[in-house]
C-alpha cells in the first residue's frame, strides 16, 4: 500500500497545479487506522496558545511531567488536548528541550519565573546548555543578592520589639536610620580623614632652624601631632567597642576583615604608650607605626563605592588569580631567556634569574 501511494503522489501533485489532467483511474485508498504509525500527534494548550508535537518526543524524558503519565491529569476530553495554565513564552524553551534535548535560557525571561516553570514541568536547571549556563548562573547570583538586600531592608524596616543592641547595630550598619547615627557616621569619617592626613603631613620636612638641622614636622611639633593622634585613636576605640557590644555575634565580628583592620589601626598607639625610649625597642616601634596606614581602609566602611569595589574584586577573584598566574608564567619565561642571553657578557646586570625578574616585570607592566 505504501508503494502504491508513493507512486501516485507525483501525479496527484501535478494534477493539483494544472500540469496534467486528472487521471481517469481512481485515487488509491487512504491508509486506514491499522496502517497508521504508532506515533500520535498531541496538542498542548498552554494558556490558550496551542503547541503540537509527537508523543514519542515527550516520552524521551519519562522523569518529567510531559514525559510521564502525570500529564493525563491535564487532559481535556472535550477538546482532546492537554491544557496547562502556565506561561506560554517560557513553554517554548521547555518544548524545545523535548525536541532537541538541549535546554536554553531565554534572556528576556525573569530568572525566578523561569525556574518556577522548570520546576513545574520537572526539569532540573543544571542541564542548561553551555551556551547559556554562564548567563543563567550570573542572573541567578544577581537575583539572590537582590533578594538578600531586600530581606535586609525588610528587617531594617521592622523597628518594633527591637532591643537596644539591635538598634545600635542597625544604626552602625545603616546610619540613615536616625539623626544621631548619621552624626556619629560623619564624625567618624572626619576623624579617619584627619588621621590619614596627619600620618602623611608629619613626614614632611618643616625646614631647618639656626640650632637644629632640617627635621620632619612630626618631630618638630611632637605634642601637636600626638594630641591629634590621641583624639583620632580615642574615637576609633569608642567606635570599635560600641560595634563589638552591639554585634549580633561578637565572635564573627572579631573575625571579620574590617574588625581586624580596626584593631591593626589603633593597636600601634597603645603599644607606643607602654614602650620606653630604649634603643632596643625603638626600631620595633617604628615598624608598628607603619601599620597606621591601615586606617585608610576604614574608608571602605564609610564609602558605598569602595564597598562595591570590594565586592567586585571578591566576585572576580578567580579571574584575577588566573591573570596573575599567566603574568607570573610570562615573567619566569622571559627572565630565564634574558639571563641566558646575557650570561656571557661581562657587563651584564642579570646575575641570576630572580635578578632578571625586575626588568621583566617593569617591561611587561609599563611598555608591554
Amino acid at each position: 500500500m505504501a508503494a502504491g501511494v508513493a507512486a501516485w503522489l507525483p501525479f496527484a501533485r501535478a494534477a493539483a497545479i494544472g500540469w496534467m489532467p486528472v487521471a481517469n483511474c481512481p485515487m488509491p485508498i487512504a491508509p486506514r487506522e491499522q496502517n497508521k504509525r504508532q506515533d500520535e500527534l498531541i496538542i498542548l494548550n498552554v494558556s490558550g496558545r496551542r503547541f503540537q508535537t509527537w508523543r514519542t518526543t515527550l516520552d524521551r524524558y519519562p522523569d518529567t511531567l510531559l514525559g510521564s503519565s502525570e500529564k493525563e491529569f491535564f487532559y481535556n476530553e472535550e477538546t482532546k488536548e492537554y491544557f496547562f495554565d502556565r506561561d506560554p513564552d517560557a513553554f517554548r524553551s521547555v518544548l524545545n528541550f523535548y525536541r532537541t534535548g538541549k535546554l536554553h535560557f531565554p534572556r528576556y525571561e525573569c530568572i525566578s519565573a523561569y525556574d518556577e516553570e522548570l520546576a513545574f514541568f520537572g526539569i532540573i536547571p543544571e542541564i542548561i546548555g553551555d551556551c547559556c549556563y554562564e548567563e543563567y548562573k550570573d542572573r541567578k547570583r544577581e537575583n539572590a543578592e537582590r533578594l538578600m538586600d531586600d530581606q535586609e531592608d525588610n528587617k531594617d524596616s521592622k523597628q518594633p520589639n527591637m532591643s537596644f543592641r539591635e538598634m545600635m547595630w542597625r544604626a552602625f550598619e545603616n546610619p540613615h536610620t536616625s539623626t544621631m547615627a548619621l552624626v556619629f557616621y560623619y564624625v567618624t569619617g572626619f576623624f579617619i580623614a584627619i588621621s590619614v592626613i596627619t600620618n602623611v603631613v608629619e613626614t614632611v620636612p618643616c625646614g631647618a632652624t639656626p640650632n637644629q638641622k632640617d627635621m620632619p614636622c612630626g618631630e618638630r611639633y611632637t605634642v601637636a601631632f600626638f594630641c591629634m593622634d590621641t583624639a583620632c585613636v580615642m574615637i576609633f576605640t569608642v567606635e570599635y567597642l560600641l560595634r563589638l557590644f552591639a554585634a549580633p555575634s561578637r565572635y564573627r565580628f572579631m573575625r571579620s576583615v574590617m574588625s581586624i583592620i580596626d584593631v591593626v589601626a589603633i593597636l600601634p598607639y597603645y603599644i607606643g604608650l607602654v614602650m620606653t625610649n630604649n634603643e632596643d625597642v625603638s626600631g620595633a616601634f617604628v615598624t608598628l607605626r607603619v601599620f597606621r596606614v591601615f586606617r585608610i581602609f576604614k574608608f571602605s566602611r564609610h564609602s558605598q563605592g569602595l564597598r562595591i569595589l570590594g565586592y567586585t574584586l571578591k566576585s572576580c577573584a578567580s579571574e584575577l588569580g588566573f591573570l596573575l598566574f599567566s603574568l607570573t608564567m610570562a615573567i619566569i619565561i622571559f627572565a630565564t631567556v634574558m639571563f641566558y642571553a646575557e650570561k656571557g657578557s661581562t657587563s651584564s646586570k642579570f646575575t641570576s634569574i630572580p635578578a632578571s625578574f625586575w626588568y621583566t616585570i617593569v617591561t611587561m607592566t609599563t611598555l608591554g
